[in-house]
């Protein structure tokens, strides 16, 4: 419902540290002048607030990407333990596998384990982020169809 309280409106949004109330915000500012300059400062202020909201995820992404290729090195490493071993005492037992066997499973667990959790928690965040910016796109339309109608 649209009651006409300007001042209202910019202290709710004051109040409100969201990215939707800081852009509906740079409209109410904007009120008075021609309704594409209003329209243009909202969009922009949406654009910065989402690249601010999709600044960090791509580290997400970078890590879910890595930490397995770093457990598959620990991999690596373990099995150069194993032939490392094997070729200094001569011996094929369990003392000359065991380290290397050791290594080359915890170092690939922990690289699957981060890259999972990096990996969902990339992809929730991209999910809540997408969610966002199609609440903060609606809200643009309905406060310039607000506008366009007074």
């Amino acid at each position: 419902m649209v009651k006409g309280d300007l001042q209202g409106a910019k202290m709710l949004c004051a109040q409100n540290a969201s990215p939707l109330a800081r852009m509906i915000e740079k409209g109410i500012r904007r009120i008075g002048l021609p309704l594409k300059d209003i329209e243009t400062s909202v969009e922009n202020v949406g654009k910065i607030e989402i690249a601010r909201l999709e600044k960090n995820i791509s580290i997400l992404g970078i890590i879910a990407g890595i930490a397995p290729m770093l457990g598959f090195v620990g991999t690596i490493i373990g099995v150069i333990k194993i032939f490392y071993a094997i070729s200094t005492t001569g011996d094929f037992g369990i003392a000359q596998i065991s380290g290397g066997l050791y290594t080359k499973m915890v170092t690939s667990a922990a690289g699957l384990i981060v890259g999972i959790i990096a990996h969902v928690g990339y992809h929730w965040l991209s999910i809540m982020v997408e969610r966002l910016v199609f609440r903060m796109e609606n809200s643009a339309i309905e406060f310039m169809d607000i506008l366009q109608d007074n």
